[in-house]
């Protein structure tokens, strides 16, 4: 999961994995598409590939990257519980300022 994370830090790297969502792309195409060099594509693709977030297809002579869904489950799955945890929170918050405004409410009354 940290890979995963690193790996997405980087903008460019988080660029391609979005790009990479509406389907496999050549190198070239990467860098066209988000204005950057082959070489420099070339260099984020390998992180994205060792962190294990895309794979390689080859067909003839070109490379097409993909994304792999494991790692983006395994994400998802792992943030689903601060998702929880949050929205728990929050709903004790929503509470606490229901309780905070009847109570305001109250007082103004008394007055």
């Amino acid at each position: 999961m940290v890979e995963t994370f690193a790996a997405l830090a980087e903008p460019n790297r988080f660029r391609i994995v979005e790009l990479l969502r509406s389907g496999p792309c050549p190198v070239n195409e990467i860098g066209e598409r988000l204005q950057l060099n082959q070489p420099q594509v070339s260099k984020h693709l390998r992180v994205l590939k060792e962190a294990g977030l895309v794979e390689v297809q080859p067909r003839a002579q070109q490379r097409l990257y993909e994304l792999r869904a494991e790692p983006l489950r395994q994400l998802h799955e792992w943030l689903e519980r601060y998702h929880q945890l949050w929205d728990a929170r929050f709903g004790e918050l929503d509470e606490l300022i229901e309780e905070l405004k009847d109570k305001e409410k109250d007082d103004d009354r008394k007055r």
